[in-house]
């Protein structure tokens, strides 16, 4: 890179990271409603003249056509509003406790990561971007069951650092964020040897892995989860977070997946595949604007549609 580049990409990310410092002393000094209410106020008003907000209803119009353009609309700007919502909250993340009513976080499902906690069991925990998902390992974390996960750096690396050390508050000790990438894939296999959790959200689009239906269209799902269940005879648990306010939250635990062995690897990746886009399909109909509908999770070029998802 040239000189001249370099030196104004560094004034770019120096002044990226400046207005990050302050919008984050900003937030904690109005505490985590108003930050909330901010937040989803500002991304609900600048979101909706985005061009995601245009890639959210296609994949409306195409999922849901019942759907009419004012509900379509009503769903979108739900979708920014959660969005600006998690990202005001997150230098409050390490201050969400479980409490009964106000900022804070409640449990449906319990009982299953309380037997996994009794039994000092490893699992494997799958979910999508709804509601606050930063809050999935942060509450399981509470309850003691420690929980590692993924993601994805930013391409400046000060807001990187900053980013990373706001979701480690919120975590014990022991969970361990991984790069998105070939190293943390390899760090993330090496954790599961020695008896560690790992969570991911497995809803995002791809480029490969396996074609799998998703609300009724084919979409490229990472098998991922699926062949470090089989490789390391995990159970796979279904989380997800519900925005019931701001800085309110509930985690709903669901039952490990029940996918039944036919002893055929890719038979099976496939199978555990199938499970939990399925179960992804159910939370996004039960309520779809809580769901991340700006990326391009499927291809352009519809697929057959599927009885399944």
């Amino acid at each position: 890179m040239p000189l001249i580049l370099l030196v104004l990409n560094r004034i770019s990310q120096s002044a990226q990271a400046y207005a990050l410092w302050h919008a984050i002393a900003l937030l904690r000094l109005i505490g985590p409603t108003y930050a909330s209410n901010m937040g989803g106020f500002l991304a609900r008003t600048i979101g909706m003249k985005l061009s995601a907000s245009r890639v959210a209803d296609r994949n409306l119009r195409d999922i849901m056509p019942e759907l009419g353009a004012s509900q379509r609309k009503n769903i979108i700007a739900d979708v920014w509003d959660n969005l600006g919502r998690n990202v005001a909250e997150l230098p409050h993340l390490h201050a969400f406790m479980r409490t009964t009513a106000g900022p804070g976080w409640e449990i449906e499902g319990e009982e299953h990561l309380e037997a996994l906690r009794k039994n000092y069991s490893q699992a494997l925990f799958f979910s999508g971007h709804f509601g606050n998902w930063e809050m999935i390992l942060p509450i399981a974390g509470s309850l003691g069951v420690i929980v590692s996960g993924f993601y994805r750096a930013s391409s400046n690396p000060v807001i990187n650092k900053t980013i990373q050390a706001l979701r480690q508050r919120a975590l014990s000790e022991e969970s361990i964020m991984f790069a998105k990438g070939s190293r943390g894939a390899r760090q993330a296999v090496m954790h599961l040897q020695q008896g560690g959790s790992l969570g991911l959200l497995v809803d995002q689009k791809m480029n490969d892995g396996l074609s799998i239906p998703f609300l009724g269209r084919d979409a490229m799902t990472a098998p991922a989860i699926a062949q470090m269940a089989l490789r390391f005879n995990l159970p796979v648990m279904p989380v997800y977070v519900i925005r019931l306010g701001p800085g309110r939250f509930r985690l709903v635990c669901e039952p490990p997946l029940q996918v039944c062995s036919t002893g055929r690897h890719h038979t099976d990746v496939e199978a555990i595949c199938v499970a939990m886009n399925n179960t992804l399909a159910r939370w996004v109909r039960e309520r779809p604007n809580s769901w991340l509908w700006l990326h391009r999770r499927w291809p352009k070029t519809k697929a057959a549609l599927h009885a399944t998802g």
